[in-house]
């Protein structure tokens, strides 16, 4: 009883109770919704609005959303790349910096490209002509790097990557980088420039390439006989070249024998 009588001759007590009571009353007014808008959200109504997303050919990394399908895109009578013209259409990438290259094109014309690679197997996928990609009007995609469908989980089932390719007499040259003096022999890595391989053996003497040989004739299950090293001797970057297997079984071979 003492309680009420003392808030109501409380004027200060009563201008707090006040005060709280528009205190409660701002804090339960109803909040507003924020919305995130993605590309999609921003994209047109009709029936050209789709977006189109492309993956890695190789790995099946997302690495393109555009709104406009790649057979339809112009093409370079140069090296017969797709021609995305971002002041046109949508140009959302998901690539990592590869370096700047300079080719020669015609009588005393030099190229440049910006390259861009996949973020997954680093495999070279587009290039553009200036170094800012904000500035960059233009993006050019490597004929064939792209597919609409990304492949199976599994990656046997992804396409044998371009560090090993089929050549003519059935023979399979392997694109190999190696590093010697390791703690084991063993395959590191599959990737779409090479495939990276440790040898315990120093390179000098060419221990280092016997190793490599006697290692690869282990998990490819082939002789001797069947290998040829055709460049590399000397350098960490070498050419192998097998026989009677195919580009898909050696591939599958060295992706058993992984070991990172």
């Amino acid at each position: 009883m003492w309680i009420e009588v003392s808030i109501l001759c409380s004027p200060v007590f009563f201008i707090s109770l006040s005060l709280s009571l528009s205190l409660s009353s701002a804090l339960t007014m109803p909040k507003r919704t924020t919305h995130t808008y993605s590309s999609e959200d921003a994209a047109p109504d009709g029936p050209e609005s789709d977006l189109f997303v492309y993956y890695c050919k190789h790995c099946s990394s997302h690495v393109l959303i555009t709104d406009i399908q790649l057979q339809k895109m112009p093409k370079r009578k140069t090296d017969r790349a797709h021609v995305l013209d971002k002041s046109k259409h949508l140009a959302r990438l998901n690539v990592k910096e590869a370096g700047k290259v300079l080719l020669k094109r015609g009588e005393g014309k030099i190229e440049k490209q910006f390259r861009m690679s996949c973020v997954g197997c680093e495999l070279f996928v587009c290039y553009r002509p200036e170094e800012d990609l904000e500035l960059a009007s233009l993006i050019y995609v490597v004929d064939g790097a792209l597919s609409s469908v990304a492949a199976e989980t599994n990656p046997q089932d992804a396409p044998v990557p371009p560090c090993i390719s089929q050549l003519e007499g059935g023979l399979v040259q392997v694109a190999i980088e190696v590093e010697d003096r390791a703690q084991r022999s063993a395959i590191t890595r599959v990737n779409a420039d090479d495939v990276r391989v440790t040898v315990a053996a120093p390179a000098a003497r060419g221990e280092a390439n016997n190793e490599l040989l006697e290692f690869m004739g282990k998990v490819l299950g082939l002789r001797l006989s069947q290998m040829t090293l055709q460049r590399g001797w000397n350098n960490k970057s070498k050419l192998l070249v097998v026989e009677d297997l195919t580009a898909r079984q050696v591939y599958e071979k060295l992706l058993e024998a992984v070991q990172p």
